[in-house]
Formats: C-alpha cells, sequence, structure tokens
C-alpha cells in the first residue's frame, strides 16, 4: 500500500509505478503530451494498478476521439476480467464506477459520481480533473465552478498543484458569470505556475467574455512562452488569440495565426477550433475556400460514427464552408437514423437530440442562404445550447449564426433583441456595435448606423 503525492491511499503499486503515476497526474494537470508516457509506464511497472488503469481510461475518453475511446473500453475491460474488484480500497472502487460510467457513454452518471468521490476525497485531484472535464464537456456551469469550489478549503498554498486547482477554479468562475473574480484567480494561479497552461486560459476566457480584446492581446504576448508550445492547449491558446485580433477588426493577422498553428491539427480538438475560426469569417463574408477544403477533408474518419455532438457542429461547419452540402447532408441523415434508435444512458443521444441535431440543420440552412429556417431552428434552443458542451466563448458561433440570419433575413425585431442583449452584456465589443450599425442600416436610420460604427472604431483605438 503506497500514498499518492497528494496522501491518498494506492493498492496495487510498485515504487517505482507510484512515481510514474504521479509525475502522470503532474503532467495531465499541465495538459502536457508526456501524461500518456507516464501512465502507461506505470502499468508496465505495475500492470494491475487499479489507480493506473483509471487514469489511463480516463486519457481514453476526454480527447473525445472514438477510436481512443474504444481502444480504453477493451483495455479497461481486459483489466476487470483480470483482476476483479477484489481488495480494492473505496476510493479506487469509486473510480472504477465512475470512469466506466464514462466508458458507458453515460457523462452525466460519471459527473455525478466524481463528484461524490470529491465530497469524500477533496486532495484527489484526478477526480478533479476529470470531473471538471466532464463538466465542460456537458457544458455544466455551476458544477465547474462548484466542484472544485468545495473542494477548495482542503488545499492549502505549499501543496505543489495548488495553483493548478486555481486555475480549474477560474475557469469555473468565468464560465458561470463571475469574471472579477475569475480574473483574480487565474492570475494568483499563473503567478503560483507560470506554465499553468490552463490558469492561463482561464484569464483569457475572461477577457473575451468582458470583450477585453487589447487587455488579453497583451496578456498572451507577455506570456507566449508560457503557453505557446509543449502542451495540448497550444493551439486553443492561438484560437483565442486569433479571437481577439478579429474583434479588433485585424483579418490578416487572425489567418496568419490560423495558418501557423491551426491549420493541419490532427485531432478533433484541434480541428473544432480551425473550424470555428473560419465560420466567423464566413459570417463575415470572406469564404476562404482553400482552407476550408484543407479542413473539410480531415473531419470523416472523426464523425464516421456518433460520439460527440458537438464536434459534429463543427465537421458540418467544415464542410458547408467547404461547399460539401452533400457530407453535411450524410452527416445529419446518420445522426437522425442514431436518434431513431434506443440508446438509453448515452448522454451523446440526448445531446445529439435536444441540440447538436438542430445546430447541424441551421449550419446547413446557413450554407444555403435559408436564413427563416437558421431562425426556426435556432431561437428555441438559444438559451440551452450549452447542453452540448463547450465554453461560452466557443457556442457563440452558434448565437452569431442566429444574428446574422436574422440580420440577413430582415427579421429586424428579433435582430434589435440579440444585439442589445450583445451590446448590454458586452458594451466594449466592437463587433456588437459593428451588428449594431447593419441593424440600424437595415432599418434606414443611416445616423445611427454611422454612430454605431464609429463606437467600434474608438473601442478599437482604445484597445
Amino acid at each position: 500500500m503506497r500514498d499518492d503525492q497528494h496522501g491518498l491511499a494506492m493498492s496495487g503499486a510498485g515504487a517505482a509505478a507510484a512515481r510514474h503515476y504521479d509525475q502522470a497526474i503532474d503532467e495531465l494537470l499541465h495538459f502536457r503530451a508526456e501524461v500518456d508516457a507516464e501512465a502507461a509506464a506505470a502499468l508496465e511497472e505495475s500492470p494491475d494498478f487499479p489507480m493506473g488503469q483509471v487514469l489511463a481510461a480516463y486519457l481514453g475518453l476526454l480527447t473525445t476521439e472514438v477510436e481512443d475511446a474504444r481502444t480504453a473500453r477493451q483495455r479497461f475491460a481486459a483489466w476487470r476480467g483480470r483482476a476483479g474488484a477484489a481488495g480494492l480500497l473505496p476510493r479506487e472502487r469509486a473510480h472504477v464506477e465512475a470512469v466506466q460510467a464514462l466508458l458507458d457513454g453515460d457523462f452525466l452518471t460519471c459527473g455525478r459520481l466524481l463528484g461524490r468521490i470529491t465530497e469524500q476525497y477533496p486532495r484527489d485531484a484526478l477526480a478533479l480533473a476529470a470531473g471538471h472535464q466532464v463538466d465542460f464537456f456537458t457544458g455544466d456551469a455551476r458544477s465547474l465552478r462548484d466542484r472544485i469550489g468545495g473542494a477548495l478549503s482542503a488545499w492549502h498554498e505549499d501543496d505543489r498543484h495548488f495553483g493548478h486547482v486555481l486555475g480549474m477554479y477560474a475557469f469555473g468562475l468565468e464560465e458561470a458569470g463571475h469574471y472579477d473574480r475569475s480574473e483574480d484567480v487565474g492570475l494568483r494561479a499563473v503567478s503560483l505556475n507560470p506554465r499553468d497552461v490552463w490558469g492561463i486560459h482561464a484569464v483569457v476566457h475572461t477577457y473575451e467574455m468582458q470583450g477585453r480584446f487589447g487587455d488579453g492581446t497583451r496578456y498572451l504576448d507577455t506570456r507566449l512562452g508560457d503557453w505557446s508550445t509543449g502542451t495540448f492547449f497550444n493551439v486553443h491558446t492561438w484560437w483565442h488569440y486569433a479571437l481577439y485580433a478579429l474583434e479588433a477588426g485585424d483579418v490578416a493577422r487572425a489567418l496568419a495565426v490560423y495558418d501557423a498553428s491551426l491549420a493541419g491539427g490532427q485531432g478533433s480538438m484541434e480541428l473544432l477550433d480551425a473550424a470555428a475560426l473560419l465560420w466567423r469569417l464566413l459570417l463575415e463574408g470572406s469564404p476562404q475556400h482553400a482552407r476550408w477544403a484543407a479542413l473539410a477533408d480531415a473531419w470523416p474518419v472523426r464523425v464516421a460514427e456518433p460520439f460527440y455532438a458537438f464536434n459534429d457542429m463543427h465537421a458540418v461547419m467544415s464542410y458547408v464552408g467547404a461547399g460539401r452540402i452533400a457530407d453535411a447532408e450524410k452527416l445529419i441523415a446518420g445522426r437522425e437514423a442514431y436518434l431513431a434508435e434506443p440508446h438509453p444512458g448515452i448522454t451523446n443521444h440526448l445531446m445529439t437530440a435536444r441540440v447538436g441535431l438542430p445546430v447541424c440543420r441551421a449550419l446547413v440552412a446557413f450554407g444555403r442562404g435559408e436564413d427563416d429556417a437558421v431562425v426556426d431552428l435556432l431561437y428555441p434552443i438559444r438559451h440551452r445550447v450549452n447542453e452540448f458542451g463547450g465554453s461560452h466563448a466557443q457556442r457563440d458561433a452558434v448565437q452569431k449564426t442566429l444574428l446574422e440570419a436574422a440580420l440577413r433575413g430582415g427579421r429586424t425585431d428579433l435582430a434589435r433583441v440579440l444585439v442589445s442583449e450583445r451590446i448590454n452584456v458586452r458594451p466594449c465589443s466592437p463587433f456588437n456595435w459593428l451588428k449594431q450599425g447593419a441593424l440600424a442600416e437595415a432599418l434606414g436610420d443611416r445616423a445611427a448606423a454611422a454612430a454605431a460604427r464609429l463606437r467600434a472604431d474608438e473601442l478599437i483605438r482604445r484597445a
């Protein structure tokens, strides 16, 4: 029996396996690729090490790649068949139950079970990190905040990973709308560990949600060496950098970031960032045909079968952007067939029905210029788009599509509501004022349109 680095007992691990496990947790909290090698090394030393098997299973699911999930299911089933549950410690048994729910496709049950582990073992860094990601994939802002906040009192300044826990908490605070508190906590996290890319990411999200694109760009520029290389999060943080450039009206800079860092992504998380950036450009009349064509080619193998509706949306964006409407329709037809069959307990089935499929249909309608259909599909679900995961910043692509369709389709009453909502939440966003200008132009009020555009220009100059 050995204790991990946070004082929690583990069975079945030799000294070397325990060291590799502890290092794997450190790599996981830093979002570094070395986590896979350290997890594998732990199991090579002690093949039936329960927490090593649990960690490997979580890693296979949290990529949102269907092939990784299939491999993880097979490996975990083989271990359970070989080792059984005899002799497991209570915490280990609870993790086995939680990760099995995740392997079975039940994200919600996994999240609840991980929450119970955290209640009893608040210093279980794996339960916190895995639960935090599950909350992200299910779009549960309150749990993103409170899962971590409820454990914080058990952590202390001199703990090796205290800063990483703060970084997770900062992101939860941001997604729950506590922007001032999020910024303070995120900056504190990064001061404790400058390479905490999740903490950096939380601060960046806070600036995005407040429309503080100048502050965000300066923050990322200052810390370029801390976040731009060596982690799974490099591409995603560059995506945020490009969003700031778009807000500032610097399309050339955003495309330079795309070509240098987002193009050529290999995993779903990288591909969806690429699609999300190009889609924002498409909404503003910049088609980017060649870039879309290359991106669309990368998606078919990733969405060959239903797994995560959030990925499906970005695949459809790519097909529509590339003019491959038939491929988008084929994916949608496959998901319709998926919904026609019962899949009890599969979280993605519900996500697809309630959000994923309506959004995908709306994207195809947008590509066809059917603005009324876009509005009719998106408006009823606009306040529950979070149910298929992602962050507010990522899901804003859906809200922007709804707004653009309302403007193009002459639905000026609805467009006024949508623009008013945006401006009153983020009055320092040039994008929001430009849309106010477009709305005023559509209503024939040229003076108001000019004033709104001048306001956008002024915000850019100030930033």
